[in-house]
């Protein structure tokens, strides 16, 4: 079993980001609190497992503090078992890493940091409005190791600009982390980008550049001998993202927080995005959520886009079961299409992308979808 916890709080908003999240901090402990208490009602939405993973979101869960980490633990182990090897991850941002102190502290609560490096040139990191400077994205894997992690993930964004990305690159390879996730710059709307983007004051995203990067990253993290196990996931063997992976293989997690989703294999519930209206709706012993029941179709969509975006594909057998009939037969004329055009491929009952088709991932699952 899985559990997530989205921390909605930031020192400052990138200019990319359109996560939920609040840089108003005064509301931290209370909404941690929230939480806390709907841990205490939802924690039956699992079966009855111990926790394989942990993983802390956000927002920037590296500004929570120990009283408040404590307090979460305190609401998990009253309810779930923790698995004895389980993976326990937090985002952190750089500047987060800084105190020995601070990181001694989530040194004992978690066992996987994510860091949210981006890039290491000073003058990208001040265009997207970055906490952190070129020095602290440098030294902070470091530091993390000296406060005893091992188990580390760095973030990337490729397709910003030609200047900084070969640079980029070889400093992410030279730091030898066990995990690297590199994401496509995307303009979203409702972010400052988008904004600046609908007002022609920003270019946006050349594709070609985007498509170039991304294979030149991919060329160099498998000559370094990285897996390429999802579209924008790295690892060294034995190293995957055990909490994303669970994700992609439709694996039932429990979501706390606002924004955060969950999915028990049939159904899934979205949390208000708004802390106010979360807080406000614990307190009054309520779930603030959506709920929505999957049909054939839907699970079978979501396999296509989550399944295809790693190395181990869709199983037909697994979208037959889905669909309750043939898929092969059901989608016959689009497949053909899809592998005359190389973007992808089947072999020993699994659908399968391509190196070209993982440039149209998400082209791919949609022309794929069933009705």
């Amino acid at each position: 079993m899985h559990l997530y916890l989205h921390v909605p709080f930031c020192k400052q908003a990138c200019h990319y980001c359109d996560f939920h999240f609040s840089t108003n901090l005064r509301g931290k402990r209370q909404l941690v609190e929230a939480m806390a208490h709907e841990i205490d009602l939802r924690h039956t939405y699992l079966p009855k497992a111990p926790l394989e993973t942990i993983y802390f979101g956000g927002g920037t869960p590296s500004l929570l503090t120990e009283a408040e980490l404590a307090h979460l633990f305190e609401a998990i182990h009253r309810h779930f078992t923790v698995a004895a090897a389980a993976e326990i991850t937090l985002e952190a941002n750089p500047d987060d890493l800084a105190d020995p102190t601070h990181l001694a502290m989530l040194r004992r609560y978690v066992n996987r940091l994510s860091i949210g490096i981006q890039t290491f040139d000073e003058e990208t990191l001040r265009w997207m409005n970055r906490a952190h400077n070129a020095t602290e994205a440098e030294i902070c894997v470091q530091r993390a190791r000296d406060a005893g992690f091992d188990n580390l993930s760095i973030d990337l964004i490729y397709g910003i600009s030609e200047r900084t990305w070969a640079t980029d690159l070889a400093k992410a390879l030279a730091l030898n982390v066990p995990h690297l996730s590199a994401y496509n710059l995307t303009i979203e709307p409702d972010t400052a980008f988008g904004r600046w983007a609908a007002n022609g004051k920003l270019t946006p995203v050349d594709e070609n550049l985007s498509a170039i990067q991304f294979t030149e990253l991919d060329a160099a993290l498998n000559n370094a001998g990285y897996v390429h196990y999802e579209i924008s996931n790295f690892a060294r063997p034995g190293h995957l993202a055990r909490h994303n992976t669970a994700y992609w293989q439709r694996k039932p997690y429990l979501g706390v927080g606002p924004s955060a989703h969950s999915y028990n294999g049939h159904s899934r519930q979205y949390n208000v995005p708004n802390n106010a209206l979360y807080s406000k709706a614990l307190k009054d012993n309520q779930i603030p959520a959506d709920y929505e029941e999957l049909t054939r179709a839907d699970q079978v969509n979501e396999y296509l886009l989550t399944g295809l975006r790693t190395s181990w594909g869709c199983q037909i057998s697994e979208l037959d079961a889905l669909l309750g009939k043939s898929f092969l037969i059901e989608q016959q004329r689009e497949l053909a299409k899809l592998v005359e055009t190389g973007w992808l491929q089947t072999t020993d009952n699994v659908l399968l992308l391509t190196e070209t088709g993982k440039l149209f991932a998400d082209r791919v699952a949609s022309d794929l979808f069933v009705e």
